[in-house]
């Protein structure tokens, strides 16, 4: 399984495990990212979000095909159970990559 280390600003990073959008999901909470893999080689992100379920949350998410329509192809995701957690990493994301599908934590 292939891995992307995504910056906070901060100096560290998050391992997220890389996937295609047709993925069977877990029922775990966790972190995700709408991406592709821009022509420099470098992922980009679309969208940013979190949830207490990837198997209830992703399959029919809301910005699934405004990511598609901005050339997002993967579904970066990384389990983090504690919601205090998921707020500060998910805002710090949010924060340092600016995707565009995310108006929230700029």
């Amino acid at each position: 399984m292939s891995t992307c280390n995504w910056p906070l600003g901060n100096g560290q990073t998050l391992a997220f495990e890389i996937y295609t959008a047709n993925t069977k999901w877990a029922d775990i909470a966790g972190l995700y990212i709408f991406s592709y893999l821009s022509q420099d080689g470098r992922w980009r992100a679309v969208y940013v979000g979190q949830t207490n379920s990837f198997v209830q949350r992703l399959p029919t998410h809301e910005q699934l095909a405004p990511a598609g329509q901005l050339g997002a192809t993967h579904i970066h995701t990384v389990v983090v159970t504690q919601q205090i957690d998921r707020d500060r990493l998910e805002a710090a994301l949010i924060q340092h990559l600016q995707p565009p599908l995310n108006e929230h934590h700029r």
